[in-house]
């Protein structure tokens, strides 16, 4: 496979680094760029130059762990099962706490090149400050393989944790990238498409609680001086309906070009989403995959609608970092993770470039402050003076209700989207919420149902705060 620009003279960077005795190498590029590809590229150069013995990915998810073994074994054409004859393998993160004393002396017998993807979901420079997933690294990789390299389409963390294997400048504390490939560069190479933000607002919103009533003309207005909590705005079922038809009618204009044109509808919880599926198909008598934790294989349902002609998928966390299904081109989000690390790794997911004709690539949002923040930010690293954010306003009256127990419903919408989605949650850190959640998520039937999740398909991981990071110009 012939390798695209940047991910040559990523290779040649990194093997040059290496060969001059340093051994850890740091790679961003932006999220849909390649950087599977490029990590089996460079693996399989180290093997032919006799450099190394072994490859070991490490990955957030079943799926991308997956595909990472698949792309490994068609470059270096090997086997990547971990079984006898190999020449490696690829695990999530969360397996690391299993791997026994066995596994871990290949790296004193072996040459061992390790790949990291998505490098961010592992925090620390030392024992005391590293969380659960940081720690082996510092503990079995960083001195005892032969060489590593570390992927990240997002190099900070939410909770302001220091990255794994990270160097960070002095004054700014900015973190250091050995290479850098970022969304402007991947856009005038025709490696991603350009994104279109299309936020929806209302003019006709009214709040009714403690028996008052207020109306607000936007969204912006209503969070701001209300207090609501914004996972009231997305779950409304009216400003899902409104979201769905716009959504809905820009992808069927993208089939009649494009017939496997796909989109993706990013929900708060398992429960939400299946409220966005039945909505789906009362309002629009549209399907859609519903893809969650509590689904039966799901990383096999991801696969079969990557390959497939689905029109629309729902997920809450399982479709995000690293997951590639090339063919979306439409995203709701709907979910209420307001970061700019999540927004960006959930717009990766439809920036990928294929082969067909209409490479458009359309994030439909609420008119919220940060989200809109986040856009107008990303606007300013795409080349050109296309605009690419648009507020779309309906008029369609949206009735909302106060908490009659905020702290109650709360704790269920943070529990729910822990359980299911993919950000970091580390269960033995204390969340970043008012003392009266946290205490009810310290709960042992909580705790009990963290840890059992825990095992399951894909879980949550790492420490989590809902705040919006000083970090702008990656």
């Amino acid at each position: 496979m012939k390798l695209r620009k940047w991910q040559s003279e990523c290779v040649e960077k990194a093997l040059k680094y290496y060969s001059e005795g340093i051994k850890n190498f740091l790679a961003l590029a932006t999220p849909g760029a390649g950087k599977t590809i490029m990590g089996s590229e460079l693996a399989k150069q180290l093997f032919e130059q006799n450099m190394i013995d072994l490859v070991f990915c490490f990955a957030p998810s079943r799926i991308v762990a997956y595909d990472f073994s698949q792309s490994l074994e068609q470059t270096i054409k090997a086997r990547f099962d971990g079984l006898i004859g190999s020449k490696g393998n690829s695990k999530t993160y969360q397996g690391m706490q299993y791997l026994d004393e066995s596994f871990w002396d290949l790296f004193k017998s072996h040459r061992v090149f390790v790949i990291f993807d998505e490098i961010h979901h592992c925090a620390g420079t030392n024992i005391d400050n590293a969380n659960s997933w940081g720690k082996p690294i510092i503990e079995k990789i960083k001195y005892g393989a032969e060489y590593t390299i570390a992927l990240t389409g997002t190099p900070w963390r939410s909770d302001a944790s220091p990255v794994a294997l990270s160097q960070y400048c002095d004054a700014t504390r900015k973190i250091k990238c050995d290479y850098v490939y970022g969304l402007k560069e991947a856009i005038h190479d025709k490696v991603c498409r350009v994104p279109q933000f299309i936020a929806i607002d209302n003019d006709n919103i009214t709040l009714t609680e403690n028996d008052e009533t207020q109306h607000f003309k936007s969204f912006a207005s209503l969070l701001m001086e209300s207090g609501l909590p914004y996972s009231k705005v997305v779950q409304n079922e009216i400003v899902v309906e409104q979201m769905l038809i716009k959504a809905n009618s820009q992808l069927d204009r993208l089939r009649i070009v494009n017939r496997v044109s796909a989109g993706l509808i990013v929900a708060s919880s398992i429960s939400h989403a299946w409220k966005i599926h039945d909505i789906l198909r009362k309002v629009l008598d549209e399907d859609a995959l519903v893809v969650t934790s509590d689904e039966d294989k799901p990383s096999e349902t991801i696969r079969q609608f990557r390959k497939g002609n689905d029109k629309w998928v729902i997920s809450v966390g399982m479709i995000s970092e690293g997951t590639n299904i090339p063919r979306l081109q439409v995203c709701c989000l709907l979910t209420n993770v307001t970061t700019e690390l999540y927004f960006r790794q959930i717009l990766g997911r439809i920036l990928r470039i294929t082969d067909k004709a209409n490479q458009e690539a359309i994030m439909f949002m609420p008119a919220e402050a940060m989200l809109m923040e986040f856009a107008k930010n990303l606007a300013q690293d795409i080349p050109g003076t296309v605009p690419i954010v648009k507020v779309e306003t309906t008029t369609n009256s949206v009735d909302l209700e106060g908490d009659d127990n905020p702290i109650s419903e709360a704790e269920n919408d943070i529990k729910d989207s822990f359980l299911t989605s993919d950000i970091d949650l580390d269960c033995s850190k204390a969340l970043m919420w008012p003392p009266e959640i946290t205490q009810e998520l310290n709960k042992p039937s909580i705790q009990c149902d963290l840890s059992n999740n825990y095992e399951r398909e894909l879980g949550v991981y790492g420490r989590f705060k809902q705040e919006i990071l000083e970090i702008r110009d990656f």
